[in-house]
């Protein structure tokens, strides 16, 4: 025998639209005053006869299975603490999970076949600067944090002696968290596989220096080709580790100073200007008759070629771009592929400067913020501005006062004549509509032309205008 849809099984959803399973279709009768009733129950405890129960914050029923026992109350202050440090974590994530992230690297032990290469290094790089003037000191010991940490974040490249003198001139100018993500992106960004195990990517970079070389100081390139010098052999040095063992030390924060700003570009430019300032004339290469002889002469060059002055205004002039850079990368790489095959380091791409890393990175994450509910009118003054806006009722009679004046204005029309409306083959509206409100209208194309123009200005100004070198 079947059973009625009242009696044990539920009920099929009224044309409500109510769904199957919902309290309200499980209500007994159908009653709509004795299902409003139902709904009304605040939990399913008080439902089930529960209502004098205490419930503790988790939801469960005090003394059953779930629940647990006395909890210590949370002081008000505390809680106030944990929801600020809630908001501020979702609002500055990237941050919270670096700090996370740091941490950890910090706190690991590290690769020992790495440890020790790295402290036979701490005491080699700047003895003579207050930092890392002491055995074990805070600047050792900081600079032995962030390359370990480099060794653990990247632990395919591992360490490599170059780093030592980037991460340490890092550290002479911001905190050790901040100079490892600096070296990071260095690494990654700004000179991408320079510190791989077989240092490909230096090796490619030496073959682009020397090519450009023939452009920027024929003579220089003639006779480096003619004694079959590597590049290898003088570039090395300047370019992993940015000239940091190279150059005076106000010529190096100049340098850094165009590299961050503009990227590897920087790097080519400071090796081509001391090649040809070097060995760029017949005079200069009467005493380097040899290898040893020239070798000697690019290792030790010319206080004045790498005084500030004189090489930032070199460096500035000097006419290599990034699209030849990149140009005569492809022509070198297409070169390495057929003579050695491919590249054993897939490095990232290169990035040429703050600016082109800034656009590749994803934008950051909207700050968790109420919008705005309160929209002013058009007409509306900003917050705190002294003028008051005019009645909606001021701005019309002006405004017909105006139309009258000039002829422009029409006899009222009849709430007949407002209604009328055209057809939908039309070619012409009716003439006798009634104007729109003046307070609602929508500002003309002459009244936002000038703004979208100056906008459109500034736009452009900012985006389509090459960045002039403002270096001196």
């Amino acid at each position: 025998m079947a059973k009625s849809p009242g009696e044990n099984g539920p009920r099929a959803p009224a044309a409500g639209g109510s769904l199957s399973g919902t309290r309200e279709s499980l209500a007994p009768g159908p009653d709509a005053a004795t299902a409003d009733e139902v709904s009304s129950l605040g939990s399913d405890s008080e439902a089930n006869g529960f209502a004098d129960r205490r419930i503790d914050k988790f939801g469960f029923i005090v003394g059953s299975q779930g629940a647990e026992g006395a909890l210590e109350e949370v002081p008000l202050e505390v809680l106030r603490q944990r929801e600020s440090k809630w908001l501020d974590m979702l609002n500055n994530w990237d941050k919270w999970m670096a700090k996370k992230h740091k941490k950890e690297l910090d706190m690991s032990p590290g690769d020992p076949k790495w440890l020790d290469v790295i402290e036979r290094d701490l005491h080699r790089q700047f003895p003579f600067h207050e930092m890392f003037v002491s055995r074990g000191g805070h600047g050792q010991q900081d600079l032995f944090r962030v390359l370990k940490a480099y060794t653990l974040y990247r632990p395919e490249e591992g360490y490599c002696q170059a780093q030592a003198p980037i991460a340490a001139v890092l550290l002479m100018h911001m905190p050790a968290e901040q100079a490892f993500w600096c070296l990071v992106q260095i690494c990654e960004k700004y000179l991408p596989g320079y510190y791989s195990e077989k240092l490909e990517a230096i090796q490619l970079d030496g073959e682009i220096l020397f090519s450009l070389l023939q452009k920027v100081s024929p003579v220089a390139h003639k006779h480096l080709s003619w004694q079959k010098i590597d590049p290898l052999l003088y570039m090395t040095e300047w370019f992993m580790c940015a000239f940091t063992r190279t150059l005076p030390w106000s010529s190096v924060l100049r340098v850094w100073d165009m590299f961050f700003c503009e990227g590897v570009k920087i790097i080519f430019r400071v090796g081509l200007v001391l090649l040809k300032h070097a060995l760029g004339s017949p005079e200069k290469l009467k005493a380097c008759q040899g290898q040893y002889e020239t070798i000697e002469r690019l290792r030790s060059l010319s206080p004045k070629i790498m005084q500030e002055a004189f090489l930032v205004q070199e460096v500035i002039e000097l006419p290599v771009t990034e699209r030849q850079i990149e140009r005569e990368h492809l022509i070198q790489l297409r070169r390495w592929q057929e003579t050695r095959g491919e590249l054993q380091c897939r490095s990232p791409p290169r990035l040429h400067g703050a600016k082109a890393i800034l656009e590749a990175e994803p934008g950051p994450r909207p700050t968790l913020q109420p919008s705005p509910s309160i929209r002013l009118p058009p007409d509306a003054p900003l917050p705190g501005s002294k003028g008051k806006p005019k009645p909606p009722k001021e701005i019309q009679k002006k405004q017909q006062k105006q139309a009258k004046a000039s002829g422009q204005l029409d006899k009222t029309p009849t709430p007949s004549q407002a209604k009328v409306v055209p057809a939908a083959g039309d070619a012409h509206p009716p003439q006798d509509l009634p104007p729109k409100d003046p307070v609602h209208q929508d500002p003309g194309p002459q009244d936002s032309a000038p703004q979208d123009s100056a906008h459109h200005h500034s736009h452009e100004s900012l985006t389509s205008q090459e960045s002039e070198d403002t270096y001196l």
